[in-house]
């Protein structure tokens, strides 16, 4: 493959202004023709590159996948592929910058551009190279460009839209409502009737868990969902969030946590709290969920389909129901709306060894054309995988006409297939687009078909009411911030060491092995000690650069 110097790519990126076939000189006297702008193929001869990526269990194998050829008769380009485990993907990547053997292009994954790119040189701008190749990418993305920048004012990494409605309020509780039914009764809607249920079902069955929960998994952590009673937990390093005045402030340092941690407290007192649930992970929560008889009455999970099977075990599945977060005894109540995640920063890079970075760019541009996500979702044989604006009365989720009908073959699963990409791909699905899936109204929400109207309505009606609202004083998430390469550097140790801190000091408090009312002054002091301060400064900095500068 032919190779640009980095001083050949970034004459590339500079460039303003393209006719409507490109050449690009190769280091061996060579050139490659590129086509008119948004058509196909991409290139009149062959192109081929490196591409490093998330790997998933249920794609077969990235390089033989159907979607892959698809993209590869469409374009006239190839790529190889270097799949990595989503918990082995940074310390592979890094370790390739480091030896110099890091490919053309990342995608699904952010290294770190601050350093990779604004400090070494590895990641290219993209600046310019974006508005000359990506139309399509322009005409649906062009509003968030400047939330992509650096602090040098390059773009080094294009963002995704994936605004996932459910997610965006993901902080939910499930209750098993035969356990309800027997013990007499309702829902609970604060605080007191919460700790009065549970209570009751510990004296019913002394040897259930009232409360369940896991140290770590996708919303599995009871204490931050308690804790939206007293206070927004942002589920930031350090609890960071932001006031109205746009201060950055740790909640886990206010009275208001310390008031949240002793109404956990007296949970744990009366024996509401699975000890377990501080040390954990998701997948033996799960094996709990589904020992027989079903031994949990409260279940913090993003979606109840990750603690109960609802083909295997349909029974129980279908008693458990999302209930609101609890009403405080000051009035706060919370589900922290997580409005930021939808703009998946950082979903695709490319490296300065790319020979031919605006072909790359022009593949990419793809997924944000009319029918680019689907196909790549669900594979891209229309009229077989999916159809489009379907005519036969089809409504989606949203009520609305539906905008697309995703075939029974096409639809996800959890078994292995090589026929699409699934979600591992930089994607464009804006909320009207992910709630325009054609859904039968009257599908049975206790099945698997069901599952996306299940958590819909839940999100409507028990999570959308009580998110975070700052004009009456609430905190709120950050915003995602763009931090130098030296703030970067500091915060890796700094973060970690405040995480863990909080974490065990929030046991310790819990479980009386420290006093909230005796240890907390020592509490913030040790807080203090490592780094939080530091912390909270660094990224009021990078808040002011981005948010307050004139």
């Amino acid at each position: 493959m032919r190779k640009f110097t980095k001083a050949a790519a970034m004459l590339c990126a500079a460039a303003m202004v393209i006719p409507s076939a490109s050449v690009f000189a190769a280091e061996d006297g060579g050139a490659s023709e590129l086509t008119e702008v948004g058509t196909y193929p991409i290139n009149e001869e062959p192109l081929e590159f490196t591409m490093f990526r998330t790997n998933m269990p249920n794609v077969e194998d990235f390089q033989t996948n159907d979607f892959t050829k698809y993209m590869e008769d469409l374009t006239n380009i190839k790529f190889t592929f270097e799949a990595a485990a989503r918990d082995d993907r940074a310390e592979k990547l890094n370790m390739e910058f480091n030896t110099n053997t890091y490919p053309d292009v990342i995608m699904h994954y952010a290294p770190d551009a601050a350093k990779w790119g604004v400090e070494e040189g590895i990641l290219i701008p993209l600046d310019d190279l974006i508005e000359a190749n990506m139309p399509n990418y322009m005409e649906k993305m062009g509003q968030y460009l400047d939330q992509m920048r650096e602090t040098d004012g390059h773009i080094y990494q294009l963002a995704g839209l994936n605004e996932c409605y459910h997610c965006q309020y993901a902080r939910k509780m499930w209750v098993n409502t035969h356990y309800l039914e027997e013990m007499g009764v309702e829902v609970p809607q604060t605080t007191e009737e919460f700790y009065e249920v549970c209570k009751k079902f510990v004296e019913t069955y002394p040897d259930k868990i009232a409360i369940g929960g896991a140290s770590s998994g996708w919303y599995v952590d009871f204490v931050a969902w308690l804790m939206g009673s007293f206070t927004l937990d942002s589920g930031e390093y350090g609890k960071l969030a932001l006031t109205p005045d746009g201060e950055i402030v740790s909640a886990a340092t206010t009275e208001e946590w310390r008031e949240g941690l002793r109404y956990i407290k007296s949970l744990y007192d009366i024996g509401a709290i699975y000890d377990g649930n501080f040390t954990q992970d998701a997948e033996q929560l799960r094996t709990i969920m589904n020992q027989e008889d079903v031994p949990v009455l409260f279940v913090p999970f993003g979606t109840i389909s990750d603690g109960i099977d609802s083909d295997s075990n349909n029974e129980v599945y279908r008693q458990y129901q999302c209930i609101s977060p609890l009403e405080g005894p000051d009035g706060t109540r919370i589900t922290p709306y997580f409005k930021y995640s939808g703009l998946e920063t950082g979903s695709f890079s490319i490296t300065d060894k790319c020979s031919n970075p605006a072909a790359v760019l022009r593949w990419v541009d793809y997924f944000f054309s009319e029918k680019g996500d689907i196909s790549a979702q669900f594979g891209a044989d229309e009229g077989k995988d999916w159809v489009w604006e379907p005519n036969d009365g089809s409504v989606g989720l949203n009520g609305e006409p539906a905008m697309y009908k995703i075939s029974d073959e096409a639809q996800y699963s959890s078994e292995v297939q090589n026929h699409d990409w699934q979600d591992l791909v930089i994607r464009y699905a804006p909320a009207d687009y992910r709630l325009g899936a054609a859904t039968d109204p009257d599908v049975d929400t206790g099945t698997s078909a069901g599952l996306e109207k299940l958590l819909y309505d839940a999100t409507k009606e028990k999570q959308e009411p009580y998110g975070q609202k700052p004009e009456n004083g609430d905190l709120d998430v950050l915003p995602d911030l763009k931090m130098t390469a030296d703030e970067s550097t500091e915060l890796q140790t700094i973060q970690v060491e405040v995480k863990n801190y909080i974490n065990s000091a929030k046991v310790a408090f819990i479980t009386g092995t420290k006093s909230l009312d005796d240890d907390w002054d020592t509490y913030l002091k040790e807080l203090d000690a490592c780094g939080l301060q530091t912390m909270i400064d660094i990224y009021q900095a990078a808040y002011d650069r981005q948010f307050k500068a004139e």
